[in-house]
C-alpha cells in the first residue's frame, strides 16, 4: 500500500546486538513503506557489529538513518531517542527482532488516515512464547489497569504508529523512569488496535529478562499510581488499630490479676509490625528516588555518533 507523497512516515527502531535481523527487517519495511519514509536506527550499546550492518544498508538507501548511543541506556529511552529525531507526518515503532511483523504497518497508516493519532498492533497469539511471559504479562496489564486511572490495552506492546501531535507531545515529556505504552495511552488521544499473530524471534536471544520485565513493570506502576503510597497508609493505619486493642486487651488482663504470656507471640507481632514499616519505607524510597533522579536534570541519552542526520545540540533530552 502506497503512501502519499506529503506523508511522510519515520520508522523507530530501537537495537541491540541484533545484526542477523537488520537486513530482513529492512526489506520488510521497504516492501510496506512505499516511498515517502524515513528509517532511524539507534543503536543503543550493540556489541555486535548491529552498527556496521545499518551504515551498510545506509550506503544503499539515503533513507536510513543511525543514532549511535554512548551505551545502554535501555530499550525505551532509546525509541524516545528516535522519535525525537523523527520528521514524519507520522512515527511507527518497531523492535528489530522480526517478531512484529512490518506488513502491519500499511493497515496501522490506513487507521491513522482515518483519523485515529495512535494505532496500537494487538498481538491475537504470541508463538514462541512459555507460558509463564504470557501469564505474567497479562497479570501485569491487570494489576496496572486497576492501581492507574490509565486504562493500557491488554496483549499490546511498543509496537504502534502514532501521529505528528502524538510525537510533538511526547518530545515534551522528559521523566527518566520512561513507560511509553503508558504515557501514550495517558495523553488521551483517540487510539485503536489492529490485530496480528507475533512471531516467534528467528536469530537471537530476547533483551528482556525476567529482571527487566520486573523493572518495566515497577516502572509503569510507580509512575502512574499513587495507589502503593496509599497502600502503606492504610497498613500504618491497621497496625495501629491492632496495637491500640492489643493495649487495652493487656490492661484488662492484667487488671484480672493474669499475667500475659507468649513470648512467641510478642516476637511475631514485633516482626510483623517491622516488615509492615520496611514495606512503607521501601514505597516512600521508590518514589523519592524517582524525585531524586528527575531533579538531577541528567539528558535521558547521550549521543556518541549519528549517521544520515545531524545531532541537534541544543536539543532538550
Amino acid at each position: 500500500m502506497a503512501v502519499a507523497k506529503k506523508q511522510l512516515i519515520s520508522v523507530v527502531v530501537p537495537v541491540l546486538n541484533e545484526s542477523e535481523n537488520i537486513p530482513i527487517l529492512y526489506e520488510d519495511l521497504k516492501k510496506n513503506l512505499g516511498k515517502s519514509y524515513e528509517i532511524i536506527f539507534v543503536n543503543d550499546g550493540s556489541t555486535d557489529d548491529s552498527g556496521e550492518v545499518i551504515e551498510k544498508i545506509q550506503r544503499k538507501d539515503k533513507r536510513i538513518k543511525l543514532i549511535t548511543l554512548s551505551r545502554n541506556f535501555g530499550h525505551q529511552v532509546a525509541i524516545t531517542c528516535g522519535m525525537d529525531f523523527a520528521k514524519g507526518d507520522a512515527a511507527v515503532i518497531i523492535d528489530a527482532d522480526l517478531q512484529d511483523p512490518p506488513s502491519l504497518i500499511p493497515k496501522m497508516i490506513v487507521k491513522w488516515q482515518q483519523g485515529f493519532d495512535v494505532v496500537y498492533g494487538v498481538r491475537k497469539s504470541r508463538d514462541g512464547e512459555s507460558f509463564f511471559k504470557i501469564a505474567t504479562a497479562n497479570a501485569f496489564y491487570k494489576l496496572i489497569n486497576v492501581l492507574s486511572g490509565t486504562r493500557i490495552p491488554q496483549n499490546v506492546g511498543d509496537f504502534r504508529l502514532v501521529s505528528k501531535e502524538v510525537l510533538d507531545h511526547l518530545r515534551e515529556s522528559r521523566e527518566h523512569q520512561r513507560f511509553l505504552r503508558g504515557l501514550i495511552t495517558w495523553m488521551g488521544f483517540s487510539q485503536t488496535g489492529v490485530e496480528y499473530v507475533r512471531s516467534k524471534r528467528r536469530w537471537g536471544k530476547s533483551k528482556y529478562s525476567v529482571l527487566s520485565m520486573i523493572r518495566l513493570a515497577r516502572d509503569a506502576i510507580f509512575s502512574f499510581s499513587f495507589i502503593p503510597l496509599r497502600i502503606a497508609s492504610i497498613l500504618g493505619l491497621v497496625t495501629v488499630i491492632a496495637a491500640i486493642v492489643y493495649i487495652f486487651y493487656a490492661i484488662y488482663i492484667n487488671s484480672q490479676g493474669e499475667t500475659i504470656r507468649g513470648w512467641s507471640s510478642i516476637v511475631v507481632i514485633v516482626l510483623f509490625l517491622g516488615s509492615v514499616e520496611l514495606i512503607a519505607i521501601g514505597i516512600i524510597g521508590e518514589y523519592l528516588a524517582r524525585i531524586y533522579d528527575e531533579v538531577r536534570r541528567r539528558p535521558l541519552y547521550v549521543i556518541k555518533q549519528t549517521s544520515g542526520l545531524v545531532a541537534k545540540k541544543n536539543r532538550k533530552n
